[in-house]
């Protein structure tokens, strides 16, 4: 049976940033698989962290850098990035802010994100 999903759970966290999960641990209990649109502020940055899921995300408008042990990359409107877990990671937005999908297996949950507080890798 399909599921109709007409308003998103919204999770609050710090520095401005909005995340509205559609599908996922907070907002349908979902372990397999969350999606979630972000929309962050210019400037914006979380410190880095070495997430025990897959994420790709897709930006819809403005600009993220994603910052890597390899380096850094940035993923401009329409395009997308793949992050296997153990990577470690640190995303910042661009000058215009960004506004960006999430998509996460398994399901995000704070604990998996394997956070780091201080700078990222290539800061």
């Amino acid at each position: 049976m399909i599921s109709h999903i007409t308003t998103p759970q919204r999770v609050p966290v710090p520095g401005g940033k909005i995340i509205d999960e559609y599908v996922g641990r907070a907002s349908s209990g979902d372990e397999n698989v969350s999606v979630a649109r972000m929309s962050a502020p210019p400037g914006w940055d979380e410190p880095a962290q070495t997430p025990r899921f897959d994420e790709v995300t897709l930006v819809i408008s403005g600009s993220l850098m994603v910052e890597h042990d390899g380096g850094s990359t940035e993923i401009a409107a329409g395009e997308a990035v793949r992050t296997p877990a153990g990577e470690r990671v640190r995303y910042v937005a661009g000058e215009r802010g960004a506004e960006y999908v999430s998509v996460c297996v398994p399901a995000f949950e704070i604990g998996l994100a394997g956070r780091e507080d201080g700078p990222g890798p290539a800061a």
